[in-house]
Parts: structure tokens; sequence; C-alpha cells
């Protein structure tokens, strides 16, 4: 008989699910660095469009086609659907926008203060209980994220708007009483109607991208995979995840993200970026040790 997860517990499948989540979106900016030629909204409709086959395809495979008609019969289910995809199409624009625009550090920064709010929310509304290792850990991060806001002398919307849509996203999505597969493929589809219709007025007004050139083309479908592909890894993840533990873990992409923009895209780096990182990864070694400490405590109960 399988083990039944308990909700305070994190699972190694869910915690590698969930890596390699956040690992390829850290490697997302240079895919989208090289349609920063098309206009966001643009790139946007193509990610939403072309993640529907990516996610139609793995369900079939999985058997799980009927979860999904039974969810779009429920009209709670489809305004909890249209909720999530709502916040993750906004997440994606402005994350596109800020890329093709040169503000990758104001993403970075954005998806630093996350965990923070994540954190917050879970504690807040869900009664997670933290350790006083874990507290000093989120501490040390909350500190890191502070240097860098002073350092930028104001709290870009990019990052406002970043944080809030991926906050409340994954804690929607944690509660959405359907398969994290099943969710995801329902998310696209609520979005597939405006985004077929915006191309739809870009052809006609003759600025679809697409037929450019077939380099632009397999870009643009390629953002179907580099889009799906880790929402879904991480959607299965989360399922065997605490928020808190989510929270950390999403300081990987933006560590990446911020690499990128300075070493790769030419951002300038300061002085209080070279105190920060090395602050935040501190408070990864900690939440990490608690993590091990706990486990082993329970292995020997």
């Amino acid at each position: 008989m399988p083990a039944v997860q308990r909700p305070d517990e994190d699972t190694p499948r869910g915690f590698v699910l969930a890596v390699s989540a956040y690992l390829l979106w850290g490697m997302l900016p240079f895919y989208l660095k090289a349609l920063a030629h098309v206009p966001p909204l643009e790139v946007l409709a193509h990610r939403v469009i072309w993640s529907v086959p990516v996610a139609g395809l793995l369900l079939v495979a999985l058997g799980r086609t009927r979860d999904l008609v039974a969810a779009i019969r429920s009209p709670r289910m489809l305004a909890m659907a249209a909720l999530t995809a709502g916040l993750v199409g906004i997440n994606w624009g402005i994350y596109v926008w800020s890329i093709s625009n040169d503000h990758a550090l104001d993403a970075a920064l954005g998806y630093y203060i996350n965990p923070l709010f994540s954190v917050a929310l879970g504690a807040a509304l869900l009664g997670e209980r933290l350790t006083r290792l874990q507290w000093l850990a989120i501490a040390l991060a909350a500190a890191a994220v502070l240097t860098l806001t002073i350092a930028a002398g104001r709290l870009p919307w990019v990052a406002v708007g970043l944080t809030l849509s991926w906050g409340f996203y994954a804690f929607f999505k944690k509660s959405l009483p359907i398969g994290p597969n099943q969710g995801f493929l329902l998310e696209v589809l609520i979005l597939l109607i405006p985004a077929l219709g915006w191309l739809a007025w870009l052809t006609g007004q003759g600025q679809n991208h697409f037929f450019d050139s077939a380099a632009n083309a397999w870009l643009l479908v390629g953002t179907g995979a580099v889009t799906a592909v880790p929402l879904i890894l991480y959607a299965n993840g989360a399922k065997g995840l605490r928020l808190s533990t989510i929270g950390i873990l999403q300081y990987i992409a933006p560590t990446m993200i911020f690499l990128i923009a300075v070493f790769a895209f030419g951002e300038p780096f300061g002085t209080a970026r070279a105190i920060a990182f090395p602050m935040i990864w501190a408070a990864l070694v900690l939440y990490s040790a608690s993590l091990l400490h706990e486990r082993r405590k329970k292995g020997e109960a």
C-alpha cells in the first residue's frame, strides 16, 4: 500500500520535480532573448497556443482526459482555473517584457522577493510551522533582498508584478481540486481564445512575426515546450511540497537569471549584489540543513 504524504512533509519526488522546473526556468532568458525582436504580447500568445498540444499529448499519454472533461463541466472548477490562468498569464507577460526590454535584473529581484511572499502566505493562510533555523534562513534571505532593493533605489513594477502574480498562482494552484497536468491544460485552454484572437488581429494588420522567417516560426513554436515542460514539472512537484519549501527553492531560478543578466546580457553588477548573493545562498544552506535534520529525527522516531 503506498505511503500517504502528511501535509507537513516534503516528498523526494516533489523535490526533484520542482528543482528541475526551476533549473529550466533559470535558462529561459536565453530563449526569450532570441525573441526580443518580437513584441511581448505576441510571444505570450504563442506561449499559450503551443503549450496546448504539449500539455494535451501528455494528458493523452497518461490516460487522464476524462478528468479534464469532468473539470470543464464543473462551473466551480472552471472559475478556479480561470483565476489561476489569469495569474499565470500575467506572470508570463511581465517576464517576457522584462527580458526583451533589458530588465532581467528586475525580474530576478521579483523572483527573489516571491519566495518570501509564498512563505508568508503559507504561514498566514495554511498554518505552516517553521523551525528556528528555517526562520533564520528566511531572515537572511530577506536581508539580502532588502540590500538589492535599496541598491536599486526603488521597487520596480516588474518585481512587484512577478511577485504577486506567481505567489498567488502557487497558492491557488496548490488547492486547485484537479490533477496538475489536467489543471495546466485547462489553464492554457482558457487562455487559448484570447491568444488566438490577438494573433488573428496581428495577422489582419500585417504584424504577425511568425511569417517573417523559418527561424522565427520555429522559435515561436518552441515557446510551447519551454513554457509547458517546466510548468508541468512544477505543478507535479508542488503537490508534494510544503508551500514554505517551494518558496525557498524558488531562489534557484532568480540566481540563474541574475547571473545570465550580468555575465551574458551585460547588465551592471554592483557592490550590493556582491554582498546579497552569498547571503541568499547561505539562506539556502541553512534551510537545507534544517530539512535534513528534520528527516533524520523522523527516521529515528
